[in-house]
């Protein structure tokens, strides 16, 4: 069981870059697939990146090349790098963590609360 907090939400303008963290307990956090998840009003979650436990990762098209997920185990926490934000990015994310090895799927295990993320054209 892990809980999940983000942090690192919030506004910025079209072209900006904001970084997202989502802090887990416990101490088997190295064994998770982690992902970050977002869902916009009115539509459904959709998987943006995610990484597992040997740091593979994975990012659905529409943000490769300007969003890095990475994550530091030591500090039991992952990171989602966002740069060149474009308003169709507005979302509340989620930090999610899965125990099997599949990356790109939005049925993970253990959900944060999510962090509002807008951006302005």
């Amino acid at each position: 069981q892990v809980q999940l907090v983000e942090s690192g939400g919030g506004l910025v303008q079209a072209g900006g870059s904001l970084r997202l963290s989502c802090a887990a307990s416990g101490r088997t956090f190295s064994t998770y697939t982690m992902g970050w998840i977002r869902q916009a009003p009115g539509k459904e979650r959709e998987f943006v990146a995610g990484i597992s436990r040997s740091e593979g990762t994975y990012y659905t098209d529409s943000v490769k090349g300007r969003f890095t997920i990475s994550r530091d185990n030591a500090k039991n926490t992952v990171y989602l790098q966002m740069n060149s934000l474009k308003p169709e990015d507005t979302a509340v994310y989620y930090c999610a963590a899965r125990l099997g090895m599949v990356i790109r799927t939005t049925r993970y295990d253990y959900w944060g609360q999510g962090t509002q993320v807008t951006v302005s054209s």
